[in-house]
């Protein structure tokens, strides 16, 4: 397939880019038949910015600390979106609360990933939160962004089973791992029109995706045709 046809697929970050990392692999190895054609970073210097340009891939930065409002650093982002003409927006670490008008500009080609079983535990230390409260299994979730913090319908969830020693940063390690799998398996599903947003639920090859999402499993990588 021609570079031109391909998706276009644009990255936003604030750090590491651990997840960064995990689609421009396969952007580049051809498992996601994606153009990733732009990282942006409201963080200046983050290694998330050395990764794509190690890669080749231009990396944006705009500041939000040199805007005034949330609303004129969210006017300012979603510009420099709109320019890029991407088929689908991928929040990777982008830790910052996005405006009601955001969201609705570009509703329905936005994913998150967010490190607990939605709907349980929104917001921040997700891992320690599931070890106080005894869970038996953590995990991460990919799910459609709306304006509701981490309130989006769930796309893809993956569980792994929560041990006695774990600590919280133990626990984050090994979602990581599970995170790397999923979050371009679901980005997967979206560019190849199998997964879209519709009347506020996930919808998966024509069906209604459960309010959880679906649950990972690996062979669903070898079906993501």
């Amino acid at each position: 397939m021609p570079e031109q046809d391909k998706p276009r697929l644009v990255v936003l970050i604030s750090g590491s880019g651990s997840n960064l990392q995990a689609f421009i692999d396969q952007c580049a190895d051809g498992t996601l038949p994606a153009d990733l054609v732009a990282v942006i970073s409201n963080r200046p210097g983050v290694k998330g910015l050395e990764r794509a340009e190690h890669a080749g891939v231009p990396a944006i930065t705009i500041d939000h600390k040199e805007f005034d409002s949330r609303e004129a650093f969210d006017i300012a982002l979603a510009e420099r979106i709109d320019a890029l003409q991407p088929d689908l927006v991928i929040l990777a670490g982008f830790m910052r609360i996005l405006t009601q008008d955001f969201v609705s500009r570009f509703m329905g080609k936005l994913l998150n990933i967010h490190p607990s079983l939605l709907p349980k535990y929104p917001g921040l230390n997700t891992h320690q939160r599931a070890i106080d409260a005894g869970d038996a299994v953590a995990g991460a979730t990919v799910h459609f962004v709306t304006p509701e913090l981490d309130g989006g319908p769930p796309v893809l969830r993956a569980e792994i089973p929560v041990e006695p020693e774990d600590t919280a940063d133990a626990l984050a390690a090994k979602i990581l791992v599970q995170e790397h799998k999923i979050y371009p398996l679901a980005a997967h599903w979206f560019l190849s029109q199998r997964l879209k947003l519709q009347d506020g639920s996930a919808y998966l090859d024509g069906d209604r995706l459960a309010e959880s999402g679906k649950l990972f499993a690996d062979t669903l990588l070898e079906q993501r045709s």
